[in-house]
């Protein structure tokens, strides 16, 4: 590990996590919440709990957690009143607005009382000015309904007089005179009820008064054109005007109870026209008055939000980082003398000097008269996994620890994975049309990075953003893939040089399937473009790609073992490398390793031996002669020493180690090894890793138990492993078919009718499906496939992933969603 000069960071390597250490803090506590914030800005220090055994109630800081909760909260409110108003917080910031917590704490409680009157005041007045309105709407509809009542009842008094005056007729109703020329103080007097109601209650609303009064009421109900606001709920609803006449005391009791129970809102009304005319002038103006006041009001709430939207996102960051400084502090212990707290966390090896800085600066700016003391600790507990990455190598990190995260300084495969996982990718992906399209999408994210980082994409969207390096990668390794495969949109393009065939004379210009013959060189990179729609095009590449996919694995298999190798060495296990390495590197070259030897020879040698038969006879019938199917000479000999070596390589993976670690524990029991604890702190370390149950009985039979499922393991994986690498041949030939039936059977097709409709009609079904079948869901298909083959085929064969992550203090991390 090369590790940089004192106080500057180290060059970034990522094979191995950073050397962890593991520190004590002793900080006063006059500096100690200036200490952490420093800290938090400088994020390379993990706190460790040291009150575990404290409930959140029982820490010393759990008041001020509470105040910052309830600051919080005051601050939802402002947002949530900014957002109802439509307003956003502005990234715009007052200048010189530096405040702290408590002139904060006290002008939150002053905005949110404010605010909080404001919507009281503001509710009360529209309500009143809602109800105005509904009570003017009933002075309109019912003084026209009386109007028209009175109207005609004067025109039929009229007629009744000129009937009094004239000539009686036989046919005059006596009780109709009777009645018109009764004494009026003897009339009866009906009363009546006015007010609105929801329209779709109406039906209802009748029908409910009909029965209940037994039919002794008369009801008038006009339709109102346009929704009105209720002044109840807030919310447009449409209404009717009714008025309801009765007689009796009791009609009206019901009367009132049913308007209650249908919600509808009752004004008191006058029959006196006179009257009517004044009340809605007054209405009208008292409704003039009130939208004044409520426009007023509402225009000072918003310069009022407006305000605080300038300075919300610093208030809250104020209030986030002071809950979280709070919270870690909790994590610190007190000293006995209450004078200072003590903590303990790890912090990368190169960041001490950067720590101790900002320990040194925390103690000036709090004028403290004691510093803080920085003091490694030596310990046996395992450290926390830190690689430092960029916005490159984070992606690929991520797929990584998606697996699993790295012990502490055990080999990470997120190195190789850069190359190989966009690798084994457009191995399935290959076509250098496609490729273009993946790389054009992936540099629209990549060119607009910085505007997109600081918006909200949606799920998928935001993983797509944050892969945009290794969509990038997929995309240029499939572009190369495609060249080799020699296939654009499944159109094969004569760009590095001319076919190497050419027909024997002209009549054959047309011929698929005979007469071509080879008339130059090879053609200088990838397939020849003439295999494309000949006879023999598909056995051809499925030979080509299934051995190739075998070489791909067995290679990557290797390297997964070669790396194993590096973790022994790296930790001095040579248990490991000895009794693990070598043998997993005998037995699965001894057979995957020979294959591809033979793969390799047959391509060379042009022969046609079966490779399935050498190989499944090298087993059954080992002593045998090879016949046709020999490749070079001493293969017989030297296929038996394979088998040999592979026979004494399973038991070689499974006795050995069991019964070398018994021996080392019981040295260690009579303190032979201790030695190794009194040197440096890599060899400290060294013993943490290998030695940590040292102190535990040893269960032979778990750990022989354990040897035998793993040699098991190794052998049935040896196998089904290299068969999995075969997915890199089907995907690519499933691919190349479906683009290649695209293509032929819909562009081809609607280009042979000479019809521009149809032409149009196969271009944009052509375009549609290779997007959707090609772009994206072949794109997705062996992007986890080529998971797979990390996860499994290649990190289960040095990986352990048994590791934690390096979760430092930090105020980066504070996320927007953190209450």
């Amino acid at each position: 590990m090369v590790v940089g000069g004192e106080g500057c960071c180290p060059t970034m390597d990522l094979l191995r996590s950073e050397p962890m250490q593991l520190v004590q803090l002793i900080i006063p506590m006059e500096s100690a919440h200036r200490t952490i914030s420093y800290l938090g800005d400088l994020g390379l220090f993990q706190f460790k709990d040291l009150n575990v055994e404290k409930s959140p109630f029982q820490r010393t800081y759990a008041t001020q957690i509470k105040r910052c909760g309830e600051m919080a909260r005051k601050l939802r409110f402002l947002k949530e009143q900014m957002t109802k108003a439509g307003f956003t917080p502005s990234t715009r910031t007052t200048m010189g607005s530096n405040i702290n917590l408590d002139e904060l704490e006290v002008k939150l409680g002053e905005l949110e009382a404010e605010l909080a009157e404001m919507n009281t005041n503001t509710e009360k007045l529209q309500r009143s000015y809602n109800e105005l309105l509904e009570y003017k709407l009933v002075l309109q509809k019912a003084g026209e309904f009386f109007h028209s009542a009175q109207n005609s009842a004067t025109a039929q008094h009229k007629e009744l007089e000129e009937h009094a005056h004239g000539e009686r007729s036989i046919d005059s109703p006596l009780l109709l005179e009777q009645e018109a020329f009764a004494d009026p103080s003897k009339q009866v007097k009906l009363g009546f009820v006015s007010g609105l109601v929801a329209r779709e209650k109406s039906m209802a609303f009748e029908r409910f008064l009909f029965r209940a009064t037994r039919g002794n009421v008369f009801l008038k109900q006009v339709v109102v054109e346009n929704p009105v606001i209720d002044p109840v709920s807030g919310t447009e609803v449409e209404k009717n005007v009714f008025v309801i006449f009765y007689s009796g005391e009791r009609a009206k009791n019901k009367i009132l109870k049913i308007c209650d129970a249908f919600g509808a809102n009752r004004y008191p009304f006058t029959d006196d026209i006179g009257k009517q005319y004044e009340m809605i002038t007054e209405v009208s103006g008292k409704l003039s008055e009130l939208k004044t006041t409520v426009d007023v009001g509402q225009l000072h709430r918003a310069n009022l939000l407006q305000t605080i939207g300038y300075e919300f996102d610093q208030w809250n960051l104020l209030v986030k980082k002071e809950k979280f400084i709070y919270h870690t502090l909790n994590m610190l212990s007190i000293d006995v003398t209450k004078k200072c707290l003590v903590g303990e966390g790890w912090c990368p090896v190169y960041a001490s000097s950067q720590i101790q800085n900002q320990l040194h600066r925390a103690t000036l700016d709090s004028n403290s008269q004691v510093g803080a003391i920085f003091q490694v600790l030596h310990t046996t507990e395992l450290p926390p996994t830190y690689f430092r990455t960029n916005k490159f190598t984070s992606a690929f990190q991520e797929i990584v620890d998606a697996y699993g995260v790295a012990k502490y300084q055990e080999v990470n495969p997120g190195v190789f994975t850069i190359v190989t996982f966009p690798f084994l990718f457009a191995v399935m992906f290959g076509d250098w049309g496609h490729g273009i399209c993946l790389l054009l999408a992936t540099l629209y994210f990549i060119l607009r990075e910085k505007k997109l980082s600081s918006q909200k994409l949606g799920d998928i969207m935001e993983m797509t953003f944050g892969g945009r390096y290794v969509i990038m990668m997929m995309a240029l390794f499939s572009i190369y893939t495609g060249f080799i495969y020699n296939e654009f949109f499944s159109v094969p393009f004569e760009i590095f040089g001319r076919s190497a065939y050419g027909c024997r004379d002209l009549s054959c210009r047309d011929a698929t399937t005979i007469g071509l013959i080879k008339v130059r060189d090879a053609y200088p990179f990838g397939v020849d473009p003439k295999w494309h729609g000949t006879r023999s095009e598909l056995p051809f590449l499925n030979s080509l790609k299934m051995k190739m996919s075998i070489l791909l694995g067995v290679a990557q298999m290797n390297l997964g073992i070669i790396l194993s190798y590096f973790n022994g060495k790296f930790f001095k296990n040579d248990v490991n490398v000895w009794h693990q390495f070598v043998p997993q590197m005998i037995f699965l070259n001894s057979l995957f390793g020979y294959l591809s030897l033979l793969i390799i020879v047959k391509w060379c040698t042009g022969s046609q031996a079966d490779l399935y038969h050498v190989m499944i006879y090298m087993f059954l019938s080992p002593t045998d002669d090879l016949g046709e199917n020999q490749l070079f000479i001493g293969q017989k000999y030297l296929q038996l020493l394979l088998v040999s070596l592979a026979l004494v390589a399973v038991p070689w993976m499974l006795f050995p180690k069991p019964f070398l670690l018994k021996k080392q524990h019981e040295e260690r029991h009579r303190g032979q090894l201790y030695a190794m604890l009194d040197s440096t702190d890599d060899s400290f370390e060294l013993e943490t890793h290998n030695h940590s149950h040292g102190h535990e009985e040893f269960e032979f039979s778990e750990v022989f138990v354990h040897q035998l499922i793993h040699t098991i393991e190794f052998v049935l994986g040896a196998v089904s492993n290299t068969a999995s690498y075969l997915r890199l041949w089907a995907l690519s030939l499933a691919h190349s078919e479906l683009s290649s039936v695209f293509y032929d059977k819909v562009l081809l097709l609607a280009m042979g009718f000479n019809n521009i409709i149809i032409l149009v009609i196969g271009i944009v079904v052509f375009i549609f499906a290779t997007v959707g079948v090609l772009l994206v869901m072949e794109t997705l298909s062996a992007f986890l496939h080529a998971l797979r083959l990390h996860w499994v085929e290649f990190q289960n064969k040095f990986y352990e992933g048994d590791g934690y992550k390096f979760s430092p203090f930090s105020f980066g991390l504070i996320s927007e969603d953190e209450d």
